[in-house]
């Protein structure tokens, strides 16, 4: 089977994120960039993740040509395949439909960590809601990533995190959603207090030399 690592590696993250509750039904997809290749594997459109094998994992190239695979790659290909073309850095990315980004992205502000794991994926900026799968909505959310951002909330749609591996991705897309859940929390309570900009930095300097607890 061609491909085969990488095709495993999004079927173990869409498993991951599905047991999390980021994902369900068959809304979400996941996709890891090949090493060697430009090339992408990307969960399929409309097929139960829970129920996927690996050669069911669609490839489609950097412009989101369509090259192996039994079925229909995700519609949401110009959003990963862009953002990957944009940031050589970027090795994987992921795409939920989580209830709390949802949620924060109706406050049209940006994110707001409470915890130091949260501090290194801000800032996550707000995407205006784009229709989904369209070239527009992929740009906007390239432009909005920049050159170093790790996630994005979309209006009326959820989020998109990315990273240098499949791992570093899920990790975004796991502290993206916890960030929203705390804050949306904390802000019912009335008693939202966000890590201070000094704080944040900070941590992002432990994180950036591999000194983090």
């Amino acid at each position: 089977m061609k491909y085969e690592n990488i095709r495993k590696q999004v079927l173990d993250a869409i498993l991951e994120a599905v047991e999390l509750g980021l994902i369900k039904g068959t809304s979400g997809n996941i996709a890891v960039r090949d090493d060697n290749d430009d090339v992408v594997a990307i969960t399929p459109s409309g097929i139960a993740y829970k129920t996927m094998t690996v050669d069911q994992i669609a490839i489609v190239d950097l412009n989101g040509k369509w090259l192996d695979g039994p079925f229909k790659p995700s519609s949401e290909v110009p959003m990963h395949t862009t953002v990957m073309r944009c940031r050589p850095d970027v090795k994987a990315t992921v795409h939920t439909h989580g209830m709390f980004a949802t949620i924060m992205a109706m406050l049209d502000e940006p994110l707001q960590p409470t915890t130091p794991p949260q501090a290194e994926f801000v800032p996550v900026k707000i995407v205006p809601f784009t229709m989904p799968g369209s070239n527009d909505l992929a740009q906007i959310v390239a432009d909005t990533l920049g050159a170093d951002g790790r996630a994005v909330l979309m209006k009326n749609h959820g989020m998109f995190c990315c990273g240098k591996n499949i791992k570093a991705a899920m990790a975004a897309t796991i502290y993206t959603e916890e960030m929203a859940q705390t804050a949306y929390y904390a802000k019912l309570l009335g008693k939202f207090q966000p890590m201070s900009e000094e704080a944040v930095a900070a941590m992002k300097a432990l994180i950036a030399a591999d000194q983090a607890v």
